[in-house]
């Protein structure tokens, strides 16, 4: 039956446990049942915060006129109106519409693939039902359910606390608050602030440090960050860098365009022309030099983007990591489960002078220790009870819930046929990646330590190094075990606290082999002009072994070397070894001062720090806590380097289809407004009509230039350097292209125009001829812009060919059809014009591919190359 719900929000750290327990009907060692769950999902809904409508269809409708190169051509279409000329001032208006429709229809599009793309990385919590602890989608959480805490994870639902190991949550997120803040289970008497609620766990927070368990007392949007969403109105999170330089690009352009069609004016009627033939003449300029379909190719370059690299089991989660990654310079990478396979196997046991081999691979709990005695036993029993880790088997597969490294012991002691019922955990230390220690204390009493070879050995007095440096040389890792036993009666622990009677056991080795493709990714990163470095907290030797595979170079410096190494040299440097958190985000700073584009990974909350820091922050989407994958802007399905450099090679795709469609477009609007401007000037009848201007813009933009949205990434895009990070949009080499097409546009417009009229064709005639030519010679251009670079016949894209095929067929109704003769002021043409047609067409592309060869550079680039550091 359904649960109260008048738990006044401020009373449930001011109620004990067992009344919070009855209150709630839960139990706080199984949970609740899977009858409860079903009722109270029934009766709450999902976990999840409500979404901050968008205004809705119609407010989003009505922001797509909201652009300063619209609104020229509304003016356009009203005064148009008033001058009595209803068929041009419709088919404005319906251009006007048909953009709208178009913008509206894909921001939809995009807002849908990126809700998407977010959902396929659920935060995901720990929770005990039934009895069972289980990993589950937060949005399952009902209040009740008694949820299980660990270094790494995001809290899912508003928590009381009821018991806390050494637990520290970041709440800053929450109240402001900017250290860590120690938590317990002791009941509050009196009323306390939020920020002072130390039983309490929060929505949205993440847990630090310790282990912790809690019982859910609130969901969704009545928790504390429900609270503050109610509070926050919703802010446009798709906007791009990018995306602003093309809004401050139209603005100045619209302020150009109505400046010129002015100019156009006023010269018009110093040279006698009658008032209303200028005012159509500035018209025509006006909407000949708006780019109409540039916002909404932006928009579905990126959206491309975002989903090819969704395939690629890349998920953006901000949408300026698209257009960024394209221009990484240097990728840091971990070594763990990025560039290894993460499937950790202990392969010996050394404990003094003798080595026990362990058979086996992966987690499948299939081998043997070889000599297996009472001395092998109790180190790989320490491995078992000194862990946090668990292994179940799902669909014949075995999977780690924990860290893989702790799985790997829980595997070796398997083997060995160890078994740790008898020993009941009394207390722990969880490991802490900074200390690199895990501390446990067990019924007898006994206690256990595990960590880094330098941490243990220095307890237990131990100065020799060899035997942990001899294995790791090899590329294995090392961990140290060692036992002490505590007074008795001894049931808590710390640090700080453990006696002098640690005694070393010995080292459990491990392998985790290189990723194949990791190997061959790293190599094609290196090729395309990108640094990689790998940036781990384990051994020097180990590090260095594991760089040998990936060609990373010799020399590793150390985290204790970092602050004593000059900038310069450190930035030289490929390989970083026992790095703590704070020397991670030193390193990524010092790129970037460097003048790097810096994209990092990182999978555990110690790396939180450098992956916002980076210019793009990559989380494993596996292996890697929830405060990774809150501050990163890419998260990897796989977990695996291979991924990155197929993200860069997607990025690097987006940015050239991005300046393909802007060298393809902007030589059109250019040679419109150019071609109105000229005949004004010279006194020329005009070539070109307002409304033709208008369909060729319109219909060109839809079936010719988004089609270069879906064009294939070129070959070799991985073998060229990347580009500098201050790069403009529009380049030396860009400008001079647009130029260059422009002005062959409007020459081809002319000439077909004025040499018709010699020959004794009517106005119509001509003007149809004109806007054939401009049609097809953009198609040839359109052509030659699948590579700014190079002549690329091969890989067509079949929307390039749709459009081509479509467009020829517009071309011919808008030239034939009797209606659209009348609407758009056009006439039929003979098949003696439609070869100068295409003879202009082929004359221009290869104008086009001759530029691309005077201009080619010697390595084959179009435009400047990378600049890092002043180089």
């Amino acid at each position: 039956m359904p649960i109260a719900t008048s738990l006044p929000r401020n009373d449930a750290y001011r109620t004990r446990t067992q009344d919070l327990v009855a209150l709630l009907e839960t139990d706080q060692e199984r949970g609740l049942s899977s009858e409860q769950v079903e009722q109270r999902q029934a009766q709450f809904g999902p976990n999840t915060l409500p979404v901050e409508g968008d205004g809705g269809a119609l407010l989003r409708f009505v922001r797509q006129f909201h652009d300063p190169l619209i609104y020229v051509l509304i003016v356009s279409a009203i005064v148009t109106l008033a001058m009595a000329q209803f068929v041009d001032a419709g088919v404005i208006l319906g251009v006007v519409l048909l953009n709208a429709v178009i913008g509206y229809v894909q921001e939809s599009r995009a807002r849908s693939a990126l809700d998407a793309l977010a959902r396929m990385v659920p935060a995901e919590a720990s929770v005990v039902r039934d009895g069972t602890t289980l990993k589950l989608a937060a949005e399952n959480l009902v209040p009740g359910d008694v949820l299980v805490l660990q270094a790494g994870d995001k809290v899912a639902a508003d928590l009381r606390l009821i018991s806390a190991d050494s637990l520290q949550v970041d709440e800053s997120a929450l109240t402001g608050e900017s250290m860590p803040v120690a938590k317990n289970a002791d009941v509050i008497a009196d009323e306390t602030a939020l920020a002072d609620r130390r039983n309490m766990a929060y929505s949205g927070t993440v847990v630090t440090r310790g282990a912790g368990r809690g019982i859910v007392v609130r969901t969704g949007a009545d928790t504390e960050l429900g609270l503050v969403n109610k509070l926050v109105s919703a802010a446009d999170g798709t906007q791009t860098p990018l995306t602003r330089k093309l809004i401050g690009f139209s603005r100045q352009l619209a302020l150009v365009i109505v400046g010129l069609a002015a100019v156009t004016f006023v010269i018009g009627l110093l040279r006698g022309s009658p008032a209303g033939a200028m005012f159509t003449a500035a018209v025509a300029l006006a909407v000949g030099a708006i780019p109409e379909g540039l916002p909404t190719a932006v928009t579905i370059v990126l959206a491309i983007g975002v989903v090819r690299m969704s395939r690629r089991n890349a998920i953006v989660r901000r949408l300026p990591a698209v257009e960024t990654l394209g221009g990484t310079t240097v990728v840091c990478t971990d070594k763990t489960g990025t560039l290894t396979a993460n499937q950790m196997t202990v392969t010996a046991v050394v404990v003094g002078d003798k080595v026990y081999e362990v058979t086996g691979n992966g987690y499948d709990p299939v081998g043997e220790v070889v000599g297996l005695d009472d001395a092998a036993r109790e180190c790989l029993l320490a491995g078992a009870l000194c862990n946090d880790s668990s292994l179940r088997q799902v669909d014949g597969v075995w999977e780690v819930v924990g860290d893989p490294t702790e799985a790997a012991l829980l595997v070796s002691a398997g083997k060995a046929g160890v078994d740790t019922k008898e020993w009941p955990r009394l207390d722990v230390v969880p490991f802490d990646s900074a200390k690199q220690l895990m501390i446990t204390l067990h019924r007898g009493p006994v206690g256990y330590v595990k960590g880094s070879v330098e941490r243990v050995l220095a307890l237990a007095g131990e100065r020799d190094h060899s035997v942990a440096e001899r294995w790791a040389g090899q590329g294995l890792r090392v961990l140290v075990f060692a036992r002490f036993t505590p007074p008795p009666g001894t049931t808590r622990i710390d640090e700080d606290s453990l006696p002098g009677n640690v005694e070393l056991l010995g080292f459990q080795v491990m392998r985790d082999p290189s990723r194949a493709e990791a190997v061959t990714a790293v190599a094609a990163c290196q090729q395309a002009g990108v640094e990689v470095k790998m940036i781990t907290g384990d051994h020097a030797a180990t590090a260095q072994a594991i760089a040998q595979d990936f060609g990373l170079g010799d020399g590793v410096v150390s985290g204790k070397d970092i602050e004593t190494t000059p900038e310069d040299e450190l930035a030289g440097k490929s390989v970083f070894a026992r790095v703590a958190p704070e020397q991670k985000l030193r390193l990524v700073e010092l790129l970037q001062r460097k003048g790097h584009v810096v994209a990092m990974t990182g999978d555990g909350v110690n790396d939180a720090p450098a992956l916002r820091q980076a210019d793009i922050g990559v989380a494993m989407g596996r292996g890697g806590t929830e405060a990774a994958k809150e501050a990163a802007d890419m998260v990897l399905a796989d977990d695996n380097f291979a991924t990155i450099e197929a993200a860069v090679e997607e990025g690097r795709g987006v940015f050239d289809n991005l300046r393909k469609f802007l060298a393809w477009t902007l030589p059109t609007n250019i040679a419109e407004g150019l071609v109105i401007l000229v005949a004004i000037v010279v006194g020329a009848v005009l070539p070109i009509l307002p409304v033709q201007i208008l369909w060729i813009n319109m219909t060109t933009a839809v079936f010719l230039g988004l089609t270069l949205a879906f064009e294939p990434k070129e070959p070799g895009i991985m073998r060229r350097p990347p580009r500098s990070p201050k790069q403009h949009l529009l380049t030396g080499d860009l400008v001079r292209r647009i130029v260059l097409v422009s002005i062959v546009l409007v020459a081809a417009a002319f000439l077909m125009f004025d040499g018709l009229l010699d020959a004794g064709a009517s106005v119509a005639e001509a003007r149809t001829a004109a806007i054939n030519v401009f049609v097809f010679v953009q198609i040839a251009y359109l052509i030659s812009c699948r590579s700014l670079d190079r002549l690329r016949l091969g890989g067509w894209n079949r929307w390039l060919v749709s459009g081509i095929g479509l467009m020829v067929l517009l071309q011919a109704l808008i030239t034939y059809v009797p209606v659209l003769n009348t609407l758009f002021h056009t006439a039929p043409l003979d098949v003696g014009v439609w070869l100068l047609i295409l003879a202009a067409s082929v004359a221009a592309f290869v104008v086009v591919e001759m530029d691309k060869l005077i201009w080619r550079r010697p390595n084959g680039s179009f435009g400047p190359p990378v600049r890092v550091d002043g180089h």
